[in-house]
């Protein structure tokens, strides 16, 4: 049944983070609000319920606690050195950037801590660039890992959600799919759709699409908030930069569950919304195909240290700054450029124990349950690697492991079908690696990188593994860890001010629709330009959900 009259002040299309922090805003202001979502009421947090929680923060007393010297001014550096904006496109980008910059800076931190948020003290270094001061990279560790990974994350926020449920403020309409902006005299007024029968399939996996219904709801303002295109893999080859990084992979997994489906960018664009860098993009080069799927094609990336060698598909060992942990999106066009879709890490067990972690709340149950024990006994006090990790080694198809290293390159290339890798090559190149062991500085870019690592405390404690032979059996066994490109995140999107206020492709607002999240580049079509520093795509949708719940413009 379809009703004309308003039925709330504003309506917000996806559950997800961003919709969460824009709902709790402005239902804190005495708005009424409504969420739709396509999924069950058990996917609330949509995709951010499987990340590793991680914030970038600036200057913060975890990173002074670490020995750590940060600043405002060193993180625009970085960030503008990573983002390189250079399209006229950019004005509102380059805008979000300096505003979530100096929010990382400032109040996030103290709200967020407020609110009951808490971190690992042990600061991350992500994302650690490796050529230029002024190109693209973080100077210093920022990679906040909150306590309780996603799930903490979200915590927070849908617990105040929660509460204006019950006071009334927030309703909550699951198994909603939005198909239609609502458009009068050029103002949005509210969203018509499909009513999706019942599904109890468990979070993130893929459910059913069966119409029931249909819908109509009208709302002063409306918010898009529903997240990227990464479970779409169509939407991300179309959208491919192949002039920048090289043709689209023939072969991808998916990093995020299929409801992640970019559905509404194009209904969006129907109603005047304006897309700009759809072809900027943040896709990892680390992916392992989860042995234990949950979603279709799931991909697990591993969040690897500073220390396995990786070797082309060929077999050639890749340049800096394609090293582990350094330039995600260099590393992606060195891989392509090969012709290849997949690369090769060849490890030790000495080192995965240290040095791996896989992306995903689910893949981190120690930091998901908050316990300081089970953190100090998987990572700390362990003779193994976690025992997600070591599941990976013993189940996953893209793990091969062996004791010499030409009975691991026999099983590589069987895994691959092929025999592109030669033993006695790669031999020669572990060969002179380990040879520059023996002394605390090298010619080996690679070890220069192992050394800095180590002079941080907290990789020295947790993340890089003390420097070692490979080819030595005592700290074996060898691994091969077979990897594939893996999609996550969407850095374009819907172009919006500050505010979160739609901006058409004249340069007009228009009035009634804001858009924030993933589906607006995290904030005004893009703030991250063309690279990411990571712990931004969650502090993203946190930022520009936290503008929209506060904007003067919206809900008059």
């Amino acid at each position: 049944m379809k009703h004309a009259e308003q039925q709330a002040d504003v309506i917000i299309v996806g559950a997800g983070l961003a919709g969460l922090v824009a709902a709790a805003e402005l239902a804190d202001r005495g708005k009424t609000v409504m969420i739709v979502d396509q999924e069950p009421e058990g996917f609330l947090g949509g995709q951010a319920f499987w990340s590793l929680g991680g914030l970038m923060l600036i200057d913060s007393p975890e990173q002074r606690r670490m020995g750590i010297r940060d600043s405002r001014e060193l993180a625009y550096s970085d960030w503008m050195g990573s983002a390189g904006f250079d399209r006229d496109e950019d004005l509102w980008p380059h805008k979000w950037a300096e505003s979530y910059i100096d929010f990382a800076a400032g109040e996030m931190r103290p709200w967020l801590h407020d609110m009951g948020m808490r971190w690992f003290p042990i600061v991350g270094w992500a994302e650690r660039g490796g050529s230029f001061a002024s190109g693209h990279g973080n100077s210093v560790p920022r990679f906040h890992l909150t306590w309780g990974v996603g799930p903490g994350t979200q915590e927070p926020f849908e617990r105040r959600v929660r509460e204006h449920e019950k006071a009334g403020r927030i309703n909550l309409k699951f198994r909603h799919r939005c198909s239609h902006l609502l458009m009068q005299n050029g103002a949005c007024t509210g969203i018509s759709g499909e009513v999706l029968a019942e599904d109890t399939s468990a979070r993130g996996q893929k459910t059913n699409r069966e119409v029931i219904d249909d819908f109509e709801l009208r709302a002063a303002s409306v918010v898009v908030a529903s997240g990227g295109i990464g479970g779409n893999l169509e939407l991300v080859r179309k959208a491919w930069p192949t002039d920048r990084l090289g043709a689209a992979p023939k072969h991808m997994i998916a990093g995020v569950p299929a409801h992640v489906d970019g559905r509404m960018v194009a209904i969006t664009q129907q109603a005047g919304g304006h897309v700009i860098n759809a072809d900027r993009m943040w896709h990892y080069t680390e992916g392992v195909k989860n042995w234990d799927p949950i979603w279709p094609n799931h991909g697990i990336r591993i969040l690897p240290g500073p220390s396995s060698m990786w070797f082309d598909a060929t077999g050639n060992r890749f340049a800096p700054p394609a090293m582990p942990g350094f330039d995600s999106l260099g590393t992606l066009k060195a891989i392509l450029a090969t012709g290849y879709d997949c690369s090769w890490f060849i490890t030790t067990q000495k080192i995965i124990k240290k040095e791996f972690a896989l992306s995903g709340s689910e893949q981190n149950p120690d930091l998901a349950s908050k316990s300081w024990k089970q953190v100090l006994k998987q990572r700390l006090l362990n003779k193994k690697a976690t025992p997600n990790v070591e599941a990976f080694k013993e189940h996953g198809e893209d793990f091969v492991v062996a004791d010499r290293l030409e009975d691991l390159i026999a099983r590589m290339n069987a895994l691959q079908g092929n025999s592109l890798l030669d033993a006695g090559k790669i031999r020669a190149e572990i060969t002179a690696r380990d040879a520059q062991i023996d002394n605390p500085f090298s010619k080996d870019a690679q070890m220069m990188a192992i050394h800095a690592a180590r002079n941080y405390r907290g990789d020295r404690l947790m993340r890089t593994a003390k420097p070692h032979r490979i080819l030595d059996p005592d700290n074996g066994p060898l691994i091969g860890v077979r990897l594939n490109i893996i999609t996550r995140k969407t850095l374009g999107g819907l172009q919006t001010d500050l505010n979160g206020q739609l901006v058409d492709a004249n340069g007009k607002t228009i009035p009634g629709l804001f858009a924030a999240g993933e589906v607006a580049g995290f904030g005004g079509g893009g703030y991250h330009g063309y690279n990411a520093l990571e712990g931004t795509f969650l502090g993203g949708c946190i930022f520009s959900g936290r503008q929209v719940g506060r904007a003067d413009s919206i809900a008059l």
